[in-house]
């Protein structure tokens, strides 16, 4: 299961940091601010010097340090999960969740801040801007919830025969 996802992770890492390498040298979104795709969904420029949402935003010039800190105990709890990881869904999910958390403490170590770029609206409803690692860490945890709710369900059909 560990080679699962130790290899999630490191697609997950590749294409979080290639993707902001383009946004950033190829693109060169910092000075287009924004750029419409498609009617609900823009490239748009946004460094994020907090975490999710923009929370913890005004911690200053210690805040990558410490938010840093943070995401490498986390990574390591994850992947201390990811050896008894029981499937490879689970273990994928945890890799990917562990990837993007490292993307994103690339981008605080080299900016002070993390490259967010997509941004997705639709009928006058917007969404934060975020970035290819806070789509991965997002999925992994919809999958780990969605594993531990069908997991139970199994548990509780096998209890009740």
């Amino acid at each position: 299961m560990m080679r699962t996802g130790l290899l999630c992770g490191l697609v997950v890492l590749a294409a979080d940091q290639a993707s902001k390498y383009w946004i950033l040298n190829g693109l060169d979104l910092p000075a287009l601010g924004s750029i419409a795709l498609l009617p609900v969904l823009n490239l748009t420029m946004v460094w994020n010097h907090g975490v999710t949402f923009g929370l913890f935003n005004g911690l200053g010039r210690s805040g990558p340090l410490l938010l840093t800190l943070v995401a490498a105990v986390v990574v390591g709890l994850l992947l201390a999960w990811m050896r008894r990881a029981r499937t490879r869904l689970v273990a994928a999910a945890l890799g990917s969740i562990a990837g993007g958390a490292i993307g994103n403490v690339i981008d605080r170590l080299r900016f002070g801040a993390v490259v967010d770029f997509i941004h997705a609206h639709a009928f006058g409803w917007s969404w934060y801007v975020f970035n290819v690692a806070d789509a991965a860490i997002v999925c992994g945890v919809g999958v780990l919830l969605l594993d531990s709710l069908l997991d139970r369900r199994a548990s509780a059909g096998v209890e009740s025969q």
